[in-house]
């Protein structure tokens, strides 16, 4: 069985971008030329390759498959999906990597690395990083449980970023420490017992630091625990507790991603792919860099 990865940073944005997504189904984005079989003879291995990379990371830290699909999304909601958030700051460039959003969760960087290094061996200067993060996205998603889709390939790397200003769901109790001590009127109240058990892991001071996973009954695995929750009343961010605050479209899409597993693997699919779209560079545009972490000379 695949070594299920902890999805404690990523999940809340997973399952929120099906819903955004869902809701947005006509939404920009361009595929531009991107298409699946792209590297099949420049590259022909490097899903092979980018799969068994980001299985030995994962083996290693559960936690770096969550990272993986961060890093992917953050990369695409800020400026498109273009490897901007790989790159290293420089006395002439100033990226997203140590924003403060990023600054303190953003990581996988190092595995990153490792697979671009893995890739060039087979095939120098072919691959993008943009496409290795795309990719190791869906595999760290299929090695927790979750689904599988193709992904469109042709992506170019960018050479230039920008300050990301989206901050990504995270479970540390300072991100919400907040909404579990002062709940704002119009967000779905917490079950009592479950506030109690969260107050115990987050004190109204101290313990920032402190980690409590967003998927409490399944933290491991990809699936629709976290729609259960919501319905529950155990959702963990306010963010969270606002998907099923009104009778809206969103509260019906919670309750039909709760009742069907299946459907929500459906919908997230078709959301990863849609979103991997976002404003790719192809072409002559960008680059294929040498180093993920900085621009070509």
């Amino acid at each position: 069985m695949a070594k299920k990865m902890t999805l404690f940073s990523a999940f809340t944005l997973i399952a929120c971008a099906a819903i955004c997504f869902y809701l947005n189904s006509n939404a920009g984005s361009d595929a531009g030329h991107l298409d699946p079989q792209f590297y099949s003879r420049s590259c022909p291995r490097v899903q092979q390759i980018v799969r068994s990379n980001v299985a030995k990371a994962i083996a290693k830290e559960a936690r770096m498959g969550a990272s993986l699909v961060r890093l992917h999304f953050h990369d695409c909601f800020v400026k498109g999906c273009d490897a901007s958030i790989l790159l290293d700051d420089t006395n002439s460039l100033i990226g997203e990597k140590r924003s403060r959003p990023n600054r303190d969760s953003a990581r996988g960087f190092e595995v990153v690395d490792d697979i671009k290094s893995a890739v060039d061996k087979e095939c120098n200067q072919t691959v993008s990083c943009a496409d290795i993060l795309a990719l190791a996205a869906r595999d760290s998603v299929v090695l927790a449980g979750g689904p599988s889709w193709e992904v469109p390939l042709g992506r170019r790397d960018s050479r230039s970023a920008s300050l990301g200003s989206h901050t990504i769901g995270s479970a540390r109790c300072v991100s919400f420490r907040q909404s579990l001590y002062n709940q704002s009127a119009g967000i779905s109240k917490l079950d009592k017992s479950h506030a109690a058990l969260l107050r115990a892991h987050c004190p109204k001071s101290g313990g920032d630091e402190n980690l409590y996973p967003l998927d409490f009954v399944t933290p491991r695995t990809f699936d629709n625990s976290y729609f259960k929750n919501l319905l529950s009343s155990k959702g963990l961010l306010s963010s969270d507790r606002a998907l099923v605050s009104k009778n809206g479209v969103s509260m019906e899409l919670v309750k039909i991603y709760a009742e069907s597993n299946e459907l929500f693997f459906q919908q997230f699919a078709k959301s990863m792919v849609k979103m991997g779209n976002i404003s790719p560079l192809t072409g002559l545009s960008g680059e294929i860099r040498k180093n993920c972490r900085e621009r070509n000379a």
